[in-house]
């Protein structure tokens, strides 16, 4: 059978792209489909944007450091609209960047929602293309709770392109997005409050950095309240909004962001006509090697249940970009995946909990330290840093390392290296450290925690 495309990919997010490109550069005949700019949720409303107001919300907190360093400055005053402006471009920038990477890799781009017609055959509009192969790549998007009156509420989308700055702002959520985004917005000056359903941020993290995490941001003036369950927001006549919270109202906000989950783009993309299935999560269903119940159609990215993180969606991209036109099979791998919160302070993660390094391992080395950072000797930041080493007892290999501090995000990815490599407790304390630094404590760690 003769076919349009050996493949084509719904979706141009960055997974997507990149399973573009890197099958094109084998010799494959692509297309891809994308209804919305081309970039998708980490470039256009996600990881870029939420990094570049991460980094505006830290300019407060440098002005007041550098008092203790002998430095005068005068009253700063934020521009909001020039701020939103201005990363604007830069994300028009980066998409543009994506679109010229498509043509000149020989990629056909079509504008327009793509709908499975069956297992080979694609329609965009009123066209229809056939293919060998085809790849979901569609992501995830935020979901709101059906609240009485949640249509008062924005989710993080909404959040990145704010015309004015909220004076206050109630974040509702316990996950990385909510903490971000608390941290960003009490950076630049918002009154910030935080609600969480659960016993404690960051459920699926460490203990120890879920409640380094919380303290810390509550001597940065958040105030979180957990086991808080929003049962309703109510608008008032001058606009301001309220938070029904059991018999409690908590308020009067200027905003409210809801940031309790995302959920995979899956409705009205023709699944079922091409016999590709779900799991529970109601995402779709992949093996290894990233192929779903229907044999000519794949899936990459937050539309399955892989770790929702851009660098699994171009990792697993190119892997299936091998797969199907690099003449070998190769399974994806989520094992020692590292992460980062850019939360205020920062989090950055690899390898196990310890927790979950109990269930698997059984006994146990733990080493932790908390320190002030050097910078905040003169600063006087009330600012702590913790690390965490996580050791199996018998093997000494370092299964988990955590940091909650400045730079978490740049230290540990050089540490998921090395425990992706199977460093053992020993390897790491021949290390020599570089001083004076932070990161040299994931090298001098030497007393463990009792058990």
């Amino acid at each position: 059978m003769t076919f349009d495309y050996d493949l084509f990919v719904i979706g141009a997010g960055s997974g997507g792209v990149r399973l573009a490109r890197m099958s094109a550069s084998y010799g494959a005949r692509v297309g891809i489909a994308e209804e919305e700019d081309i970039g998708g949720t980490c470039v256009l409303r996600g990881c870029i944007p939420k990094k570049l107001l991460v980094y505006a919300s830290h300019y407060p907190h440098e002005v007041d450091d550098a008092k203790g360093f002998g430095w005068t400055f005068g009253d700063g005053v934020l521009d909001w609209p020039a701020l939103i402006a201005a990363k604007d471009r830069e994300i028009g920038r980066l998409s543009g960047l994506y679109v010229n990477l498509l043509k000149q890799s020989g990629v056909d781009l079509h504008a327009g929602r793509a709908t499975l017609v069956d297992a080979r055959t694609v329609e965009v509009g009123a066209r229809r293309f056939t293919a060998r192969h085809i790849a979901i790549a569609t992501g995830s998007r935020p979901v709101l709770p059906p609240l009485p009156g949640i249509e008062h509420a924005i989710t993080s989308r909404e959040a990145l392109s704010l015309p004015a700055l909220p004076k206050r702002i109630a974040v509702i959520g316990g996950g990385y997005i909510a903490v971000e985004f608390a941290g960003i917005f009490n950076g630049v000056g918002s009154r910030v409050e935080l609600f969480y359903r659960g016993a404690q941020i960051l459920r699926g993290f460490d203990d120890d950095v879920r409640d380094f995490l919380a303290g810390e941001m509550t001597k940065q003036g958040i105030a979180i309240h957990t086991g808080a369950a929003i049962d309703a927001i109510e608008r008032a006549a001058d606009g301001t909004l309220a938070l029904r919270v059991g018999d409690a109202h908590a308020g009067p906000f200027d905003a409210v962001l809801f940031a309790t989950g995302r959920v995979p783009n899956v409705e009205g993309i023709g699944l079922e006509a091409a016999g590709v299935a779900l799991d529970a999560r109601g995402a779709i269903a992949v093996d290894a090697y990233s192929a779903t119940s229907a044999e000519s159609v794949h899936a990459i990215g937050d539309v399955t249940s892989r770790p929702q993180l851009t660098p699994v969606a171009t990792r697993d991209a190119g892997l299936l970009a091998i797969t199907l036109f690099g003449g070998r099979r190769v399974a994806a791998d989520h094992e020692w995946v590292p992460s980062a919160v850019f939360s205020q302070p920062e989090v950055a993660t690899v390898g196990l909990t310890e927790a979950r390094a109990r269930d698997v391992h059984g006994a146990l080395d733990i080493y932790r330290t908390s320190f002030k950072a050097l910078r905040h000797t003169l600063s006087g930041r009330d600012e702590r840093t913790l690390m965490k080493l996580v050791v199996a007892r018998d093997s000494q290999r370092v299964v988990g390392a955590h940091m909650v501090g400045r730079d978490a995000g740049e230290i540990v990815q050089g540490i998921a290296i090395a425990i992706r490599a199977g460093a053992t407790k020993a390897q790491f304390d021949d290390t020599i450290g570089i001083h004076p630094t932070a990161a040299e404590e994931f090298v001098t760690m030497r007393q463990k925690v009792a058990d």
